[in-house]
């Protein structure tokens, strides 16, 4: 079977190329109605009652396909899971119809107290008993699919006894979930702990890839700190159509959360990988006509 002969992975739609749906663009999205594919909201900006917020979410959705992303699941938190947290989530995105759900494999929170970071876990088979259980019972109360994405890290766990790759792959197969892959994070992961990013890309099961993350980051020399600040770099767009050889097309979003630029410079991120895309599996511009 050809890449392009390949069926949904999990029963889900490629979307194409998208951009996060971020403030200072509102303005240039609403007024000139780009032709990107897709938006990717945060979901904690949108859990609210009324207001502003929605009304803006409302008027995305009547352009285009909105697909979740989250930062406060806190899936590999040891705090019960949040119930009126996810009863919020399972309310919004009913609203938003988005076609799956990603967030995190992380832990953000401990005694109550929210961190306001994406931390990493210890890679142990404890760790992915206990987080695929949480993922499934999240999963069957959304009744939606959920992604879990790779994070960027800065440290590791003397405990741990498995691969992040290993790790991750576990989860996904143990709790019958997606996945986000976060090329970008890959490499900045890759780079501070000395592995090699290939080997991370190939290990894991292609067929729950159901998104892509693209986006720049900050060498700092002895380490690189992921900031969705800046262009993405050539290393990740190779990364990128190594991955993709291996899924087939997958929907794929450009992050930049940062030192935002004006829209087209982001879309133009976003444009550079369906160029990517439609060289490897055909379409309608070769990468040098779409640059």
């Amino acid at each position: 079977m050809s890449l392009t002969d390949r069926p949904p992975r999990l029963g889900l739609p490629d979307l194409g190329c998208g951009v996060g749906f971020r403030v200072p663009h509102y303005a240039h999205v609403f007024e000139a109605s780009p032709a990107v594919d897709f938006l990717e909201v945060i979901s904690e900006n949108f859990l609210v009652e009324g207001g502003l917020p929605l009304a803006n979410l409302e008027r995305a959705m009547a352009r285009y396909p909105l697909v979740q992303h989250g930062v406060s699941l806190g899936i590999g938190a040891t705090t019960p899971l949040d119930w009126e947290y996810l009863r919020r989530l399972k309310a919004l995105t009913r609203k938003t119809r988005s076609p799956w759900l990603t967030d995190h494999l992380c832990w953000t929170r401990a005694d109550g107290v929210d961190l306001h970071d994406l931390l990493p876990l210890p890679y142990t088979e404890e760790a992915v008993r206990y987080v695929a259980e949480r993922v499934r019972i999240v999963q069957d109360f959304l009744e939606l699919r959920v992604g879990l994405e790779n994070t960027s890290s800065y440290l590791t766990y003397r405990a741990s006894t498995l691969t992040e790759w290993d790790f991750l792959t576990a989860i996904a197969e143990e709790a019958d979930c997606g996945l986000l892959l976060d090329v970008n994070n890959v490499y900045v992961s890759a780079y501070n702990h000395d592995f090699d990013a290939t080997t991370f890309i190939d290990a894991l099961p292609a067929d729950r890839v159901l998104q892509f993350h693209l986006a720049g980051h900050t060498h700092k020399g002895a380490y690189i700190l992921d900031t969705h600040s800046d262009f993405v770099i050539e290393p990740v767009w190779d990364l990128y159509r190594h991955a993709l050889r291996r899924t087939g097309p997958v929907s794929t979003l450009v992050e930049w959360d940062d030192d935002i630029p004006e829209f087209d410079v982001v879309w133009g991120e976003a444009k550079k990988a369906q160029a990517i895309r439609d060289a490897l599996f055909g379409g309608a511009a070769t990468e040098e006509e779409r640059a």
